[in-house]
């Protein structure tokens, strides 16, 4: 029997999609619809409606007019904390059903749908966070320099309408980390989800609807990038643009802000090195190192660690050990619990994958494992077997170059000096990981690292820990403290004390 996801389809009670503008849900005036084609199979198995210009013009109104005239950024802090609790509360009470969505929208399997970083789980703490967050936006108080004619102080105010844009690897995850932050700020926001990754946005918007979240404070507009996203972004009513995505999107968001200097965040991607010492359980490590690029979405995400830079003593062994955990790969049905990783995202990623390998290959990388596309009912999907390079040099291209698929590099590294060189040379600098047993040195190269993330013996995202990049990995930062400021502006007021001031 042929592999297929469209019983899953039925059983969730997926329709066709909408987009979700000033309070209601409607189709799109261009009268063009976007389906749905899921990656496990390539099965035509949904349809949205594609916002045109007009409808982001409508929605990007509604949530300028919700800021500017509606109560949302003058709502009592004891309102906005419990309405966004209210979001968490359901978004726990819905984390099965939407996990399993997101499983239709890009195949992750839903063995990974309960890790913490990807899960409806996330979401709910996300908006628990900051909702946390929204009682304790402050400014401060500032001695001036020229005497006591003067009170200076600081207000904390919304930026106003934000357009954020997700991408399809983690809609769930991703819509939370940029709307809770936004709306506990006071901003009222326009969200683009990814193309290949609607339904589960869908359903999240369906749960703020519920939750009692204001007509066009929070606002919902369908369809591809290059229609409806440059449509939100270059929009002159959006104050702030936030965006995850690829590098190249990322400087287009730039040029479109700098037109009218609208502030923006960017999360772009990494090249990210796992840093491994001769002083770790080597299978533990090799595991580790092969496993965050072939299970689970098979090396589709930003931060996935894909240069295994490991000590030369080991290298042998861990790449052995890569090698074994790369076999242990299962593919197929992703709503099947035994099934470890998911497909490519489409046809246009498998092909630029293979064209990776290729070129890895050619470069003079040496191929341990993978490169091929397994066959029989799979050969339908986007899959590709996990790839293990050995002996690449660090200015290959699949050593500098964000791949976005089940394809790790094993880089020889001769001592501390040596491995911190080669963690730093990429132009990225979003992610980077060592293992050790030596606590001294792992704070050393923690702090020679230049990434804006580090894991020492393990590496995690939690929704109240700044998250970004440094260098072309991005700008900005999503979780904790710094993600809440990110959508405020500074006011100085300065308050005479005297009838005759100076």
């Amino acid at each position: 029997m042929a592999l297929s996801v469209l019983p899953h389809k039925d059983e969730l009670g997926i329709k066709d999609g909408q987009s979700f503008v000033d309070g209601e849900w409607v189709e799109g005036t261009s009268g063009e619809s976007w389906t749905h084609v899921h990656p496990a199979t390539n099965e035509e198995c949904g349809q949205f409606g594609v916002a045109s210009a007009a409808d982001v013009d409508r929605a990007v109104t509604a949530a300028r007019r919700a800021f500017d005239e509606g109560d949302w950024p003058r709502w009592k802090a004891k309102d906005r904390i419990k309405l966004l609790r209210r979001v968490s509360e359901l978004l726990a009470d819905h984390a099965d059903e939407l996990s399993r969505t997101q499983t239709f929208d890009n195949g992750l399997p839903i063995s990974f749908g309960s890790i913490y970083q990807v899960s409806a789980d996330f979401a709910a703490d996300a908006f628990d966070h900051h909702a946390g967050w929204v009682d304790k936006i402050a400014g401060e108080t500032l001695p001036t320099y020229t005497g006591s004619d003067f009170q200076i102080l600081t207000l904390k105010e919304p930026v106003g309408v934000v357009a954020a844009v997700i991408p399809w690897n983690a809609p769930v995850m991703l819509f939370a980390q940029k709307v809770a932050p936004a709306l506990a700020a006071g901003c009222t926001v326009v969200l683009k989800p990814s193309e290949y990754a609607t339904f589960s946005v869908i359903r999240m918007a369906q749960i703020l609807e519920e939750a009692g979240v204001p007509k066009g404070v929070f606002n919902l507009v369908l369809g591809p990038g290059s229609t409806t996203g440059e449509a939100l972004i270059t929009h002159p009513g959006v104050d702030k643009i936030t965006f995850t995505g690829s590098r190249l999107v990322g400087k287009r968001i730039m040029e479109a802000a700098a037109d009218r200097i609208a502030r923006v965040s960017l999360e772009l991607g990494g090249k990210s090195p796992n840093i491994i010492f001769e002083d770790v359980d080597v299978a533990s490590a090799a595991a580790t190192a092969m496993g965050m690029v072939s299970f689970g979405l098979s090396g589709q995400g930003c931060v996935c660690h894909t240069r295994a830079l490991v000590q030369e003593s080991i290298y042998d062994d861990l790449v052995n050990g890569a090698v074994a955990m790369a076999a242990a790969t299962t593919f197929g049905d992703p709503f099947d619990p035994a099934v470890t990783s998911g497909p490519l995202i489409n046809q246009r990623q498998l092909d630029k994958v293979v064209g990776y390998i290729e070129k890895g290959s050619a470069e003079g990388g040496r191929l341990v494992c993978g490169g091929d596309r397994p066959g029989g009912d799979l050969a339908a999907g986007n899959f590709v077997n996990p790839t293990l390079f050995a002996d690449v040099d660090n200015s290959m291209t699949i050593a500098q170059e964000e791949i976005f698929g089940p394809v790790l590099a094993a880089i020889p590294f001769r001592d501390e000096e040596d491995a911190v060189r080669l963690a730093n040379q990429t132009n990225y600098g979003l992610g980077a990981s060592v293992h050790t047993n030596d606590i001294r040195r792992a704070i050393r190269v923690a702090k020679a690292v230049r990434a804006g993330s580090f894991g020492v013996n393990g590496y995690t995202v939690m929704p109240n820990a700044p998250f970004g990049g440094f260098k072309e990995s991005g700008l900005g930062r999503e979780g904790g403290r710094q993600s809440i400021e990110g959508f405020l502006e500074t006011k100085t007021v300065t308050i005479a004390l005297t009838d005759s001031p100076i």
